[in-house]
């Protein structure tokens, strides 16, 4: 019958390749990749406010992927409370200012979220609480609100309260994603599930990246000017997408790294 060993499939290939790169390569790659998609994004989507309402999508899959795991797995091991909450935070935070600025698909998108939210912390605080790792989600929520409420005072708008409040939402949302990340840090291994949810997370904030690059070519960069004449909340607003882009992209590096190379656990570095 001759030799049968079998003939490496494309997956595997790719995955030889990929691991053949240095880290230098793998970013530019990555880079070019992700400039390309905005370019084949901006002539493909006229309305820039599909990229916000993809960002919230991506956020709700993240969120039905926590669900699935909660009520089938019936644990909720991985999974940070603290993060949780802080979505849930400036979820609330963000509908009263939309309730004040505007009323439309924003309002119906943040609520769902909120919901779906608040029934997971429900889950984790009651239901579950016997398989929550109380003792790796060790970041004190006020390391996060007191910094956020600074820069929020700094950036306000001049909108009173409701532009305060506003301010506040964007800044706890930049860094929201920090607890989880320092949990999967301390546990060193991601469960599948949990992956997923961060992974969703860093698309969501790359599609929200994205709304607010479109508004500044379609503006014409109307928004930069404005913070030459002292709209300092547009700074704020657009460091937070900055920062939240950034922050996920290492685990969404490692999350494709570990699907590619065919791992049912995901493992990262010392370091997140």
């Amino acid at each position: 019958m001759g030799d049968k060993r079998a003939t490496p499939t494309a997956v595997k290939q790719l995955s030889r390749w990929i691991r053949s790169r240095s880290v230098r390569q793998l970013v530019t790659m990555a880079s070019i990749a992700a400039f390309i998609f905005l370019i084949l994004l901006k002539l493909f989507v006229k309305n820039y406010t599909y990229f916000y309402i993809a960002a919230q999508l991506a956020h709700s899959i993240g969120i039905l992927v926590l669900i699935y795991k909660l009520t089938i797995t019936k644990t909720c091991s991985g999974l940070s409370l603290k993060t949780q909450e802080l979505t849930a935070i400036y979820l609330i935070i963000r509908l009263v200012s939309h309730f004040t600025f505007t009323r439309d698909i924003y309002i119906v998108l943040d609520s769902i979220t909120l919901v779906s939210t608040l029934w997971v912390i429900y889950m984790i605080r009651f239901k579950l609480k016997n398989t929550y790792l109380k003792e790796l989600d060790n970041m004190p929520l006020y390391y996060v609100l007191v910094p956020c409420l600074i820069i929020a005072v700094i950036g306000n708008p001049g909108s009173g309260i409701i532009g305060l409040l506003y301010m506040f939402s964007k800044t706890i949302e930049a860094i929201s994603v920090l607890p989880q990340l320092r949990l999967i840090q301390n546990a060193k291994v991601v469960e599948p599930f949990t992956a997923h949810y961060v992974f969703a997370l860093g698309v969501a904030r790359f599609f929200s990246c994205a709304n607010w690059i479109y508004m500044i070519i379609d503006t014409k960069g109307a928004i930069l000017t404005g913070i030459g004449r002292g709209q300092l909340y547009l700074i704020v607003i657009l460091l937070a997408e900055v920062v939240q882009t950034f922050i996920l992209t290492d685990f969404c590096y490692y999350y494709i790294k570990s699907v590619v190379e065919g791992q049912s656990m995901m493992r990262l570095p010392s370091m997140v």
